[in-house]
């Protein structure tokens, strides 16, 4: 199931007990770098109190989930193994879904996309001429040309191709540096093909994985990237939350196209915690908790009058959404404009 969205979700009850599950995205969502985001252990402390399961999950194949795990215990969020989901294990799914048990697979990769294909009974290999059944493919620093020609040679002999997610960046200390999708059209040019299946967000491969593994029934999505937590979970069926404590600015979701809208939207992870109320509509301005947002020739404004910026934040996102149902055709310039911001009180 799938689809698009035209407006913003409501809830009125907190979404931490509407929900069985928040499928949590790391990097930008429960910390940046080596850091927690600021409150982010209280708030899935409390989640978990109130009776939420947490599902940490992420497009980085290349560790392992204990290790995952071992890291967010050091910013301060409790974390097992088992409560770790990765692209990797979901691109091992899709490979044991294709070939025999005990099937050799060629690994493109390191330790997290080994370990989760011998989990599920498939033997990793290292050379075309072992005969694969499949070529899997996940990022690590230590890819390079040897294990790419090894791929190719593989697939040129009939392997299956998958791969664990199409990020084309990963964040480094020093800017974006090439991700598993930038190597996986290395490979594409040099076998004239693409992979038959991609596990990782926005596919659904990874949130099926997880369901399967903490056995959710009304999930949610937490994330701060619109390309894929969001796009992923509107693929799904799944509802989302936004939050912006990572790559996404409010002038970028105020554009967000259909296919790429959250159901909620908050400031930070706090927006887990609270009911969620519509903004409401009149004569082409929106108003939520004392805010008021419209659009003017392109440009969204917001003047506040209220003290809950989510609420402002809310707003703005639903005065932007409509503006941009009714001008398609302008609405991909919305990014480039400034949100214009006014105290009116």
């Amino acid at each position: 199931m799938g689809g698009t969205r035209t407006a913003l979700g409501t809830s009125a009850e907190p979404l931490v007990t509407a929900y069985d599950c928040a499928m949590l995205d790391l990097d930008g969502v429960v910390y940046v770098g080596g850091h927690a985001v600021d409150g982010v252990p209280e708030i899935l402390a409390t989640a978990r109190g109130r009776g939420m399961t947490l599902a940490f999950v992420t497009n980085n194949a290349s560790r392992r989930p204990e290790t995952v795990a071992d890291h967010l215990a050091e910013i301060g969020v409790r974390a097992e193994a088992a409560d770790v989901v990765t692209s990797a294990q979901a691109a091992a799914r899709e490979v044991a879904d294709r070939v025999d048990v005990g099937a050799k697979v060629l690994v493109i990769g390191g330790e997290g996309l080994v370990v989760a294909l011998q989990e599920l009974g498939l033997v990793p290999v290292t050379s075309a001429a072992e005969m694969p059944a499949a070529v899997a493919q996940g990022f690590d620093p230590g890819v390079g040309w040897r294990q790419l020609t090894e791929g190719a040679a593989a697939i040129r002999g009939g392997a299956i191709w998958v791969a664990s997610n199409l990020d084309l960046t990963v964040p480094t200390p020093r800017g974006p540096a090439p991700g598993n999708g930038a190597l996986v059209n290395a490979l594409a040019a040099a076998v004239d093909r693409r992979p038959v299946v991609v596990a990782g967000k926005p596919f659904r491969g990874l949130f099926d994985e997880t369901v399967r593994r903490i056995s959710s029934r009304r999930p949610i999505v937490v994330g701060d990237r619109l390309d894929t937590d969001i796009e992923g979970a509107v693929r799904c069926g799944a509802d989302s939350l936004l939050v912006m404590t990572g790559v996404t600015d409010p002038a970028a979701l105020a554009a967000a196209p259909a296919h790429r809208r959250p159901t909620y939207v908050a400031w930070t992870m706090r927006g887990l915690l609270t009911a969620h109320a519509a903004p409401e509509e009149s004569s082409g301005t929106w108003s939520l908790g004392g805010w008021v947002a419209a659009v003017d020739d392109g440009c969204v404004s917001v003047r506040r009058r209220g003290d809950c910026e989510d609420d402002g934040l809310r707003a703005v996102t639903a005065a932007a959404w409509a503006w941009c149902d009714s001008h398609p055709d302008s609405c991909a310039r919305l990014p480039t404009r400034l949100l214009e911001v006014g105290d009116g009180r």
